[in-house]
């Protein structure tokens, strides 16, 4: 299995349909998965298939977590818009991470859908420890 880093397929039909509001209308949220995942472009929604779980702890609940602090920065000239969103932590982890999937869930239609896949280009773990993703910086050339 692999996780490819994309904006999913599925995000940009919706996107041009008018049912996602990155700047504070929807709720997203972000899941991790190990490296047995198969995500990538393709991926249409937000499944619990090979998300991580917690070697010891309670630090990692299936669903991920409510990103928050969700922006849209660009225009004005500029040819790259994108949306940007706080760094998130799940302290006392125990647990290995492969990729995330950002997806909206808030309950309406369309629900669960995937936006962003992110690979971290390997396994990254915690032992008891904070596991933090942290987003780029506004302009820091690593927008999606």
């Amino acid at each position: 299995m692999a996780i490819n880093q994309a904006v999913c397929n599925v995000f940009k039909q919706e996107l041009l349909k008018g049912n996602h509001d990155l700047d504070g209308g929807h709720t997203y949220y972000i899941a991790l998965y190990t490296s047995s995942a198969n995500l990538g472009a393709t991926t249409t929604a937000y499944s619990t298939a090979n998300e991580v779980t917690n070697s010891s702890g309670t630090a990692y609940t299936a669903g991920g977590k409510e990103l928050t602090g969700e922006t849209v920065v660009g225009g004005s000239g500029t040819a790259t818009a994108y949306a940007t969103f706080s760094n998130i932590s799940w302290t006392s982890a125990s647990f290995t991470a492969n990729g995330a999937l950002i997806y909206r869930q808030d309950g309406g239609a369309p629900t669960d859908d995937a936006v962003v896949v992110l690979a971290f280009g390997g396994d990254f773990t915690a032992s008891n420890g904070t596991f933090t993703i942290q987003f780029p910086a506004a302009g820091g050339g690593s927008e999606i």
